[in-house]
């Protein structure tokens, strides 16, 4: 049973309906315990990276989260929920996230003729073969919305770039840990291809 992770902060219906388009059970789940027992865990998220730490502290959803990430379960985190796997976030401040990927998140810079947020359809880059890509086109399109990206500090983590005014880290994968900076909720099917090559890891 895939699992998605309720804080408050993400679009949650429409990743369950996505999963349950494809025919696949996925349910929201809010407390520690389920969280622990998830068999796959998805953390989806929009808003705030602040309040989105803050709310999983209070939660107490932190431990559970690593832990399952430790324990290499498969793990997908979708736009916020890549964004908190690391260190440190500089929106709005200094935000401490999961630690789970070292490296941090910060605004895109003023770009003349790009604005911010980056807002729409834009293609990846796959900068190996990924598990959660197999059968998409490596030049697939996916949507986005969002100010800031990741930069990790282990590049080998990286599974796709995608070009808006710089090249940016659209997409990780280490083991059974995936995540993405776009919305496969959202990407029509090319996102209900990867998040069905999730649900049958």
């Amino acid at each position: 049973m895939i699992r998605i992770v309720d804080y408050g902060m993400g679009n949650l219906r429409s990743v369950q309906k996505a999963f349950e388009k494809l025919g696949i059970a996925a349910e929201i789940v809010t407390s520690p315990d389920q969280i622990a027992s998830a068999e796959k865990l998805v953390l989806p998220g929009v808003g705030a990276f602040r309040d989105a730490i803050h709310e999983l502290r209070r939660l107490e959803l932190v431990e559970p989260i690593r832990e399952h990430i430790r324990k290499d379960k498969p793990f997908l985190g979708i736009c916020l929920g890549l964004q908190l796997l690391f260190d440190v976030s500089f929106e709005d401040g200094e935000w401490k996230g999961l630690g789970v990927l070292g490296g941090d998140v910060v605004r895109f810079p003023a770009m003349p003729d790009l604005k911010v947020p980056h807002m729409g359809w834009n293609t990846l880059e796959p900068t190996h073969p990924c598990q959660l890509l197999k059968e998409i086109p490596a030049d697939a399109s996916v949507y986005f919305v969002h100010s800031y990206y990741v930069r990790p500090t282990d590049e080998s983590v990286i599974a796709a770039r995608t070009d808006y005014g710089i090249p940016f880290t659209s997409m990780i994968e280490r083991g059974n840990l995936f995540a993405t900076q776009f919305h496969p909720e959202k990407s029509q099917k090319v996102g209900l291809k990867l998040l069905e090559n999730f649900a049958t890891r």
